[in-house]
């Protein structure tokens, strides 16, 4: 043991000195021995350069020379190596002098001897770090063994596979029975310092090269690595005791059993049965009860449908009857919306978890067929509920993300969320991904799916943790799930289980894998069920008998039965039972439903004035901010002196007065703390202190809600997604996502068209999310115009051929009745009040805001305070209030139109002297359509031609949605006229020239009959 103390001394000196004079610099007592060395080679009193300090055998000599006898050496050396010796783990307090090692040390080898013995201790200490970086490539993963899981069957070079590779090393047999000193960065000696190669060897292959195949090297982070070593290094550490197995069996049995049910009962129905990976259901389980302990009391889920009614049925324990009655074609749907197919449905479970005796709450959220879709709205929840909780450090709320393999790889939001992970306002304090890897995507092979060698490899660029496990070997995925809970519980960050598996029948059960995957699938058809091979593996244990594992199996069986015959008695399919995020309370005020109206969204004097002094000073004393900025404020202050508001000021009003009230403000996206036209500037920065930053909307009153503005990632696919989560946990919280400009909703459209529009229909998922999206024809080009507001008017329920009839509200009953609202405001007023109901409507839909950008400071798009004031609301068209408006009669044309356009008419009217001529009406809220106020302003001007105005062209923006409902107002006894640009492929033109050209022509249309005529004739 001193011959390899001496020797670990020289291997330390070796590499401490060696690597850190190349680098130039060192720390402690290496930059003090450097220096000094440095100094007495500037002042020659020592003949050697400086290059041979990297030299091996000049500081072996040296060290060897100083253990003789300390005055051997400088003193900057006798410092140097009294330093280190001090700092190494094996160092021995007092030792003595060590000359009499030198005795069976140097004395009895020659030079070269003592350097090949450091070699091969170097050459060992290598071994083990490649075993440790790619041991997984040469890991058991596939249960098959007909594949490789990482796409390649070259075996590393660097890995001992067979004795014959210890030549790469410089090592052979003879070597494999000499004792080595094991480094600080392995736990395979289980608290020995040596082993002998050819027990490091096999320890190193057990802990790499079994079932699990340990991703971890390239994280930065020694601790974190330390911490993995242990975990899967030393020696015994995964072991199970006898009830833990018996569990283990139990809940093989309720998956695979779960699963042959199905298929005995509904033999030629789809589900996306879980066959090849009935270990998911122990593997979540054994996370959640893992994670259970640790103090988590929530978890938010996301999955594919693959397996997804076992997921329902066995961990979050939904009743199987109403599971069961989903697959009965003859059952009437509950009248509550379109409803979705059984395996995107979604559910919420409080229960009682037995293996911890604590109360656990568990939400697997609904979701389509677009694959990873729900990775971002997992994440959303996630991180709402952690905030209203005040769940800081993710410690009782944490989220669960499932994933196929071929989506995993080759889904772009998946990225996207993943870069969210630690972001400040995003980040849900680590999340547990489970890969269910078939080794094929529908009918695709790996092989031509990816690029990189694993599916998982995208979870590198966070330095998530992966381990890959064969899913055939049930206590090895419960060990790498234990393992896995324990990370995120201990270090907060995400970590992947890739489970390799397979697919025991095709995509779905109606699918035939053969035509396409011939030789998997006769393996597939040999391959022997886990349940059944652990079961024998146990009986042969003596853990269990055959008996009772015949008892168990028929014990499910039995429960099975008889919520198949409960499931008889359902009568109507309700979709309110899959509901996944509930909100107690909210639909009803002291037992009784809430009333279908909506109070007004006016404001008193003095909090208007009081919101405004605030957003136009800095309430933090000694923040310098930029001049730019202080103008900005002054004209604020200027505003609020006059009783006005601009845009900003009345985006202010409607935050400020929501927080007073105690009602959360969230704002996000791309650049939202300033604003991308600088006109918001929510977040103050220091201009001579960095990362120093005010918040003024959060000194407003003593005891408001908090207000969140973040600018996120450049992302929209998973932003988005994050948002429409977050709105998901609760009711009364003003939700916002802005988009840079508004076509930047084009990258997110998944999650408009399969979350938001629909959500509620097929989810009974009421989301009172709000789109803020930048839309304007200001001759920018065919980009950033255009927040493609037809596409959101198409997909509105509302029927353009029926003019609604209700004996109540009929505002509040036609947005009861939408799938979500859709306006163009044209004054800050009316904005702010849109935000304000948006809140105070008796239930929630989503809202999409198409807002302005040369309105944002135009000086005619300013309101007065008494258009906010105490009585005032939302205004869902701005009729003619001009001279037009008192002489309807000789009024010979009505212009309708919305949003910025607005001005355009109004300065062109002006200059052509037409005010008492031309009536033009604004319409705000154009989805649900405001039939009733529309009917009135067209019965008012009896006698006017009836124009519809849009500067967007004829096959874009909102004509092709108002004409019908037009027709609908005046049962089709009179036309709507069009006026604006022809139809075009692009949303603009990319010449300023020509875009002044459209505008001069359309806005003559729009004012000269004869050539209005001409054009619609």
């Amino acid at each position: 043991m001193s011959q390899l103390r001496l020797l670990a001394g020289v291997l330390r000196v070796r590499c401490t000195l060696g690597s850190l004079w190349l680098r130039g610099n060192g720390s402690g007592s290496t930059r003090r021995c450097l220096d000094s060395y440095r100094r007495m080679s500037s002042s020659g009193s020592t003949p050697v350069s400086p290059a041979i300090i990297s030299s091996s055998s000049y500081v072996e000599e040296m060290y060897y020379a100083w253990l003789d006898d300390h005055k051997n050496v400088h003193k900057s050396w006798d410092t140097f190596f009294r330093d280190l010796q001090a700092s190494s783990p094996s160092a021995e307090a007092g030792e003595k002098r060590p000359s009499t090692l030198l005795q069976g040390r140097v004395g009895s080898h020659s030079p070269d001897t003592a350097q090949k013995v450091v070699e091969d201790h170097l050459a060992v200490h290598t071994l083990i770090r490649a075993y440790q970086i790619r041991g997984h490539h040469v890991a058991q993963l596939d249960p098959l063994g007909i594949l490789d899981a990482d796409l390649e069957s070259f075996i590393p070079c660097d890995l001992i596979t067979s004795f014959d590779k210890l030549g790469f090393y410089g090592l052979n047999e003879s070597d494999l029975d000499r004792t080595f000193q094991l480094p600080p960065t392995t736990f395979i000696g289980g608290g020995n310092s040596t082993l002998p190669l050819r027990e490091i060897i096999h320890r190193l292959e057990t802990s790499y090269c079994g079932h699990i195949g340990v991703e971890f090297m390239f994280i930065n982070n020694v601790q974190q690595c330390q911490w993995i070593r242990q975990k899967f290094e030393t020696p015994g550490i995964m072991k199970f005791t006898n009830d833990e197995k018996r569990t283990l069996l139990a809940r093989l049995v309720r998956s695979t059993r779960f699963e042959d049910f199905l298929a005995r009962k509904w033999s030629s129905e789809k589900r996306f049965g879980l066959e090849g990976c009935e270990v998911l259901i122990p593997a979540l389980k054994t996370i959640i009860d893992t994670s259970s302990a640790a103090g988590i009391d929530s978890v938010i889920m996301g999955m594919p449908h693959r397996g997804r009614l076992n997921v329902l049925a066995n961990v979050i324990r939904k009743e199987l009857d109403q599971i069961f009655c989903q697959f009965d074609p003859k059952l009437e749907a509950a009248d509550e919306g379109s409803g979705d197919v059984k395996y995107h449905l979604g559910m919420y479970h409080e229960r009682i978890n037995r293996w911890t005796d604590k109360n656990i709450t568990l939400s697997l959220m609904a979701n389509p067929s677009h694959l990873e879709a729900v990775d971002p709205v997992v994440q959303g929840k996630a991180k709402a509920e952690q905030f209203y909780r005040g769940d800081t450090q993710g410690k009782k709320v944490m989220s669960i993300l499932m994933h196929g393999d071929a989506a995993f790889a080759g889904q772009g939001v998946v990225y996207e969320t993943f870069h969210l992970s630690e972001l400040p306002s995003y980040t849900t304090h680590g999340t547990i991904h489970v890969v269910v890897n078939n080794q094929i995507g529908f009918t695709t092979d790996p092989r031509v799916a990816r690029s990189s060698p694993y599916p998982t490899d995208v979870a590198r660029v966070v330095n998530a943790p992966i381990f890959h496990v064969n899913a055939d070997d049930p206590e090895a995925v419960m060990y790498v799930c234990r393992v896995a809970a324990d990370w995120r519980t201990t270090f907060n960050k995400d970590v992947v289980i890739d489970l390799v598996c397979y697919r025991r029948f095709g995509h779905n059960e109606m699918d035939e894998p053969m035509f396409t995957q011939p030789l998997m699938y006769k393996q597939i058809r040999r391959q022997e069920q886990v349940l059944k091979k652990y079961s024998d593996k146990l009986i042969a244990e003596g853990v269990g008998a055959q008996q009772e594992f015949e008892e168990e199996i028929a014990k499910y069986d039995k429960i099975c039965e008889e919520a198949y015959a409960s499931s008889k008695d359902e009568k109507i399919l309700h979709i309110r039972h899959w509901l996944d995020s509930p909100w107690r309370n909210f639909f009803t005020s002291e037992g009784e439903p809430r009333s279908m109206t909506c109070v007004s969204t006016g404001l008193e004097e003095e909090v208007l004035q009081h919101i405004g002094q605030t957003a136009s000073s800095v309430p933090v004393e000694d923040f310098t901010i930029h001049p730019g900025v202080s103008r900005i404020l002054r004209g604020r202050e200027d505003l609020v002196k006059n009783r006005q508001m601009d845009w900003a000021l009345g985006e202010y009003m409607a935050f400020g007065s929501l927080l007073k009230d105690g009602i959360h403000v969230r704002l996000s996206g791309q650049d939202v703390e300033r604003g991308t036209f600088s006109h918001r500037h929510h977040v103050l920065h220091h201009q001579e202190v960095d990362k120093h930053t005010c918040v003024p909307m959060n000194h407003l009153w003593t005891n408001q809600a908090l207000y969140t503005v973040c600018n996120s990632s450049l992302s929209e696919y998973g932003v988005l997604g994050f948002e429409l989560g977050f709105a998901m946990a609760n009711p009364s919280a003003l939700i916002l996502w802005e988009a840079q400009f508004g076509d930047f909703h084009n990258t997110a459209q998944c999650i408009i068209d399969q979350f938001i529009s629909p959500g509620q229909a097929k989810w009974v998922r009421n989301n009172g999310i709000v789109l803020l999206l930048p839309h304007g024809m200001e001759g920018m080009g065919p980009e950033h115009s255009s927040a493609r507001p037809e596409r959101f008017l198409q997909m509105s329920k509302d029927d353009p051929d029926h003019f609604p009839e209700f004996t109540g509200d009929f505002e509040v009953q036609q947005l009861y009745d939408s799938n979500w609202i859709v306006v163009n405001c044209s004054t800050p007023a009316n904005y702010c009040h849109v935000l304000r109901r948006q809140i105070l409507l008796p239930f929630r839909k989503p809202l999409i805001i198409f807002t302005p950008k040369s309105l944002l400071r135009h000086p005619d798009a300013r309101s007065s305070f008494d258009d906010l004031t105490e009585g005032t609301k939302f205004r869902r068209i701005v009729p003619e209030e001009g001279p037009a408006s008192e002489r309807p009669d000789q009024v010979k044309r009505v212009i309708f139109c919305t949003g910025k356009v607005y001005y355009d008419l109004a300065k062109e009217r002006k200059q052509h002297n037409l005010e008492g001529d031309v009536a033009v009406t604004r319409l705000e809220q154009i989805s649900p359509f405001p039939f009733d106020l529309v009917r009135a302003e067209a019965e008012k001007y009896a006698n006017a031609e009836l124009v519809w105005c849009q500067e967007e062209h004829k096959n874009m923006g909102y004509y092709d949605y108002v004409r019908p409902r037009f027709l609908t107002v005046v049962a089709n006894k009179r036309p709507l006229w069009y006026v604006g640009r022809d139809p075009a492929a692009a949303p603009a033109t990319g010449n300023k020239s020509t875009h002044l050209n459209e505008l001069r022509r359309f806005m003559d249309t729009a004012f000269d009959l004869s050539a209005f005529l001409e054009q619609n004739l």
